[in-house]
């Protein structure tokens, strides 16, 4: 029997899992407690020269109390920020809880970052400390450090060139990782022995879908309240045995900060990072991980490749695809029809089995988050046999909030019920409100803008939804990002995007329509599906010059006609432009967790979409 499909009996530890978590008074001491009990078992895991190396739990924990050492030892103080700016790498996780060890406050940054958004963050928290990873992300950090005068000391992951007549002391994070760590961890623990659940760990700037990233003060209760909750639905639903995460998302968002760092941390499995999305597929195979967690957009590409590959071995596994699809739409919360049965049995025999092996054959659950998950998209991973969970939550929350889970029934169209320790209620404008010990503290140096988001203690979202008759949330939009035409009806933009993106036409798309009297669309064309339409109607492949063809134009209109089939009056896209190019991180049209920034491109097109009222 394939491992994804077993639901392992509960370890006999399980229920001391969540009991170590809601004791723990922060973040370090759950982590060394942890390397206590695992020791030599395996740790952190990363490819190098042709093959995955791992370090073990007692090296980690040796290198992190020897580092919170060694920060000290170099001037920093309780409190004191100090900034993250690297790729996902093992360093990185030990850099992290080391800062907090020492007990000052992580600052995770993106290595997207240009030196005018490191400026804004390394002023803003008034960091004193930098540890950078490679020379090329250092050079934006020392041209940021040059604006703003704010940081004292950079520590190079690797070897890095030495700036002449720095501002900085440059110290190099071997050195700092090498020292007495009997000695170390007897300093880190009287220390960590003040530092509360209150106590702030980190701050998550978020990614800024409209205007400056703001700092999310993340306190260590935060962090454990929401890998509590997630830690009990790994335990009730899949039991704790042996897990494998492979760390993808970049671990400077809070969603793979908390769900991909300290909830491995937590229930004592092991993370593995990935080499980046092109090699993320072999990475899979390899490393056969238990627990992904991912945004939806990946998700999407994933879909998109699977029916590619499927289409392409004949009428047989075609067949087999298209029967899975309807066992799985036949289906009631989670429960297949009994007539369904001996088809789903085949399907299971030939189809599923294929499926996963590519995602290494150990997969529980693929969780999705980040942003929201077209339903078509979950529906079809559950149909192939992969359980896909999907949460709800942001970076002020922890940022876990809810989560789907197969006890409570899995239904695609929502985000689950609320986690453990989580209250949720709708207030009369439709927003979902969020309380307890998992809401932030406030943004750093931002009383007036916290004053409005956090009232009375309950957390205001900003998202528009409301509870189902089983109490799972089911989010309809963002409260800024809801259209409003000119009639007054209300338009989710999300709903319509994720809908044009399952095309196989259309790769990304950005609808519009506010105070105007119809939607319209901005569309970037699948760039595979463009050069196959090229080759097949004698074109040469020229994104730009295909989008001046009336016959190109016509072939994505069909694509856009069959969503409008699905949409009702108010919702339909009635008129289309084309992109430049893809919306992206490097042209700041994308958020690094893959949400689009409607008001970058709306900046950059709106003389297009306003033409596409007066055509």
């Amino acid at each position: 029997m394939n491992l994804s499909d077993t639901r392992p009996v509960a370890d006999p530890a399980d229920p001391q899992i969540l009991q170590d978590i809601d004791s723990a008074n922060n973040l370090v001491e759950l982590f060394l407690k942890r390397a206590d009990e695992k020791g030599d078992r395996p740790f952190l895991g990363r490819r190098q020269d042709g093959e995955w190396k791992t370090q073990s739990w007692r090296e980690a924990a040796e290198q992190v109390c020897v580092l919170a050492e060694n920060l000290r030892n170099l001037g920093l103080k309780d409190g004191d920020r100090v900034a993250i700016v690297s790729e996902n790498r093992p360093e990185w996780c030990i850099a992290d809880i080391a800062i907090m060890a020492a007990g000052c406050i992580s600052v995770p940054t993106y290595i997207t970052n240009t030196e005018r958004d490191h400026a804004h963050i390394l002023d803003n928290s008034g960091a004193r400390a930098v540890i950078v990873s490679t020379e090329k992300l250092l050079a934006p950090v020392v041209g940021a450090i040059g604006r703003t005068g704010a940081v004292d000391y950079v520590i190079g992951i690797e070897d890095l060139h030495r700036k002449q007549a720095s501002s900085f002391e440059y110290h190099s994070f071997a050195d700092l990782v090498a020292g007495d760590a009997a000695a170390a961890r007897e300093a880190v623990d009287r220390r960590i022995a003040n530092i509360a659940r209150s106590d702030t760990a980190c701050l998550i700037y978020t990614s800024g879908t409209g205007g400056a990233p703001r700092g999310v003060m993340q306190h260590h209760g935060a962090i454990l309240c929401n890998i509590a909750g997630a830690a009990e639905i790994l335990i009730n639903d899949f039991g704790i045995q042996d897990e494998r995460f492979l760390s993808f998302l970049p671990l400077s968002h809070a969603y793979e900060h908390t769900g991909g760092q300290y909830l491995p941390i937590s229930v004592g499995a092991e993370i593995f990072y990935s080499e980046g999305l092109e090699k993320l597929a072999s990475n899979i195979e390899e490393t056969r991980p238990t627990i992904m967690v991912v945004v939806p957009r990946l998700f999407e590409v994933l879909r998109a490749r699977i029916m590619k590959q499927v289409a392409k071995q004949g009428r047989v596994a075609n067949m087999m695809m298209d029967a899975a699809l309807k066992i799985s739409a036949n289906a009631k919360d989670g429960k297949k029809r009994l007539r369904d049965r001996p088809m789903d049995l085949m399907v299971e025999k030939t189809l599923r089995p294929k499926i996963r092996q590519r995602f290494g054959g150990r997969i529980k659950a693929m969780v999705s988050g980040g942003a929201p998950l077209n339903p078509e998209v979950g529906n079809f991973f559950e149909a192939m046999g992969l359980t896909m969970l999907q949460g709800y939550g942001q970076t002020e929350a922890g940022p876990v909030m809810s989560c789907n889970r197969p006890a409570a029934g899995l239904k695609m169209d929502t985000v689950g019920p609320p986690m453990r320790g989580v209250e949720i209620k709708i207030a009369d404008d439709g927003e979902i409100l969020c309380r307890g010990e998992l809401v932030m503290h406030g943004y750093w140096r931002n009383e007036a803008e916290t004053e409005r988001t956090i009232v009375d203690g309950w957390l205001h979202t900003g998202d528009i939804g409301h509870l189902d008759e089983a109490g799972r949330i089911v989010i309809t939009d963002r409260k800024k990002d809801m259209i409003v035409n000119d009639k007054g009806d209300n338009v989710a933009p999300q709903k319509i995007e994720g809908m044009l993106t399952l095309q196989p036409e259309i790769a990304q798309a950005m609808v519009s329509g506010d105070k105007r009297p119809y939607v319209v669309g901005l569309i970037v064309p699948d760039a595979e599906w463009a050069l196959e339409w090229a080759r097949a109607n004698d074109e040469k492949f020229d994104m730009k010059a295909l989008q001046d063809l009336p016959a190109f134009k016509q072939a994505v209109r069909k694509a856009v006609d069959r969503t409008n089939a699905d949409l009702s009056v108010v919702e339909k896209v009635r008129q289309f432009a084309f992109a430049d190019e893809a919306f992206s991180i490097e042209n700041e049209e994308m958020t690094p967790s893959m949400k689009i920034r409607r008001h970058k491109i709306r900046d950059r097109y709106q003389d297009r979409i306003d033409g596409l009222y007066r055509s």
